[in-house]
């Protein structure tokens, strides 16, 4: 399984303010760990966990998945499967 990498930019910077990896044999477990409140947050803006945890299950799968600009925080969020 590959691992799942968020990276948060501020807008115009080429590289992440924070990245965070999570990696792909404990993806399933550390979903269960996010607070209610952030899956909310993560669905409201587009994002389904399920269909992340799906597709970074998928053997060979690699690339981005959802990219996410907040033009009032002035962020860019960028989720990939490396």
């Amino acid at each position: 399984m590959s691992d799942l990498k968020i990276r948060v930019f501020k807008t115009g910077a080429a590289q992440p303010e924070t990245t965070v990896t999570i990696p792909g044999g404990i993806l399933k477990l550390a979903a269960n760990l996010i607070p209610k409140q952030a899956a909310d947050a993560l669905r409201t803006k587009g994002v389904d966990l399920d269909e992340i945890i799906k597709l970074a299950s998928t053997p060979g799968f690699s690339g981005t998945l959802v990219e996410i600009e907040d033009h009032k925080e002035k962020e860019r969020v960028v989720i990939s499967v490396e």
